[in-house]
């Protein structure tokens, strides 16, 4: 490729979102999906029969998931938003290709790691395809995974655990690179210390049921955005959308 001040390109130039919101179980991450500009869901596990939306049938073949990607690229459609129900079940289907590809039972038959290097290849063919749904049609992109708890070895500080993504530790890493924005979706609490008696107190968790994304990283989870949001939103993906359009119209100003 040659290059020239001729190939240079102004940036900041606003395109959709890659998103990924993981959470505990039952937040409603999948609510929240369901709330974007006109969502298709590409599902990898059950949990949509109570929300009324565009999905394709369940992907039980990691090519099936290849295959929905490929249909939304090559036919007309009226979706802008893509969504993959969930992130951790995709893995699943992601491993029993590779597997296969080995002629063995699991991915942890394949010796020396090889079967998770192998597998961080076929992810890069799904965000791959969903880079072209973003890029040439213009469609916001929206990953959905559980959360873990795992021990963080923070070499500023001793270790401690803190909620993450419920990937390999290869994928995880990969996924968030590539994502645009990463929100951890739990519930919004806070401690209380009570006297127990004998001069001993306890702590306790409370809260009142709110439902909040995190944007920011902090100790307790791993979390970032490219763009300047409030450290805290609530879980609702019009407030999401309207703080995300406000900070990229910053962006677009000032470039």
């Amino acid at each position: 490729m040659a290059i020239s001040l001729n190939s240079l390109r102004r940036t900041g130039v606003a395109r959709p979102p890659r998103i990924v919101l993981y959470g505990t179980a039952g937040i409603g991450k999948t609510t929240f999906a369901a709330g974007a500009d006109a969502p298709v869901f590409i599902p990898t596990e059950e949990g949509l029969d109570a929300i009324q939306s565009d999905a394709f049938p369940l992907c039980k073949t990691f090519e099936d998931v290849i295959d929905c990607i490929a249909v939304l690229i090559s036919e007309e459609h009226k979706f802008r938003t893509v969504v993959l129900d969930s992130a951790d079940w995709t893995e699943r289907l992601v491993h029993g290709r590779v597997a296969a590809d080995n002629n063995v039972a699991t991915i942890d038959a394949i010796g020396y790691g090889k079967g998770y290097k192998a597998a961080v290849d076929y992810w890069r063919q799904i965000l791959d395809g969903l880079d072209v749904l973003r890029n040439e049609m213009g469609m916001q992109v929206i990953l959905l995974a559980h959360s873990q708890i795992k021990r963080f070895d923070d070499p500023l500080a001793d270790p401690y655990d803190r909620y993450q993504l419920d990937l390999h530790s290869a994928v995880a890493s990969v996924v968030t690179e590539w994502c645009d924005v990463l929100l951890f979706a739990n519930h919004r609490y806070s401690t209380v210390k009570s006297e127990v008696g004998f001069n001993q107190k306890v702590t306790r968790a409370v809260g009142n049921g709110d439902r909040v994304i995190y944007t920011q990283e902090r100790p307790g989870w791993h979390a970032k955005s490219r763009w300047s949001l409030p450290d805290t939103l609530p879980l609702d993906y019009s407030k999401f959308s309207a703080s995300l359009m406000d900070a990229m119209t910053n962006i677009q100003s000032e470039a």
